[in-house]
């Protein structure tokens, strides 16, 4: 089935293309997200006109993650977490966890941006990679340090 994307799609495809996926995940998934919509003829005359309100609006999307990510440079987050003899965390950091002191400081980040390859177990310094836009991150400095 083809599909025009509505949206930018993890692992499928970005804003405006067309792109043949399976019927079962276009009805089910795509379709009433709001993701996509059919690639029929009438939508298909109409997709330059999308093309040209989507690039209008991944400008200012790319322009505004730029000025954020330029505020998140200078960040520094400082959690304190119970911790055990050899530096070994009780419980770990996540990505709810980072956008939770992201949050603290006024700076509203979905914890789905947040990339952790794995949850934070000890104690020490850490950078965290945060994924604004498709080819825009910022590097935010994480100090988790013992809980007195």
């Amino acid at each position: 089935m083809e599909i025009i994307l509505q949206e930018d799609v993890e692992k499928l495809g970005t804003r405006g293309q067309v792109v043949n996926v399976k019927e079962g995940y276009a009805r089910n998934y795509l379709l009433p997200r709001k993701l996509a919509i059919v690639a029929d003829a009438s939508n298909m005359k109409r997709l330059e006109k999308m093309r040209a309100a989507f690039a209008k609006k991944e400008a200012t999307e790319r322009e505004s993650a730029q000025k954020q990510a330029e505020q998140l440079s200078a960040v520094a987050l400082k959690l304190s977490r119970k911790a055990g003899e050899n530096e070994q965390l009780f419980g770990s950091v996540t990505a709810g966890d980072v956008a939770d002191a992201l949050k603290a400081q006024g700076y509203e980040i979905d914890k789905r941006k947040i990339q952790l390859d794995v949850p934070i177990k000890t104690i020490g310094e850490f950078p965290i990679t945060l994924k604004l836009y498709r080819d825009i991150a910022a590097i935010v400095k994480l100090t988790v340090e013992r809980e007195a």
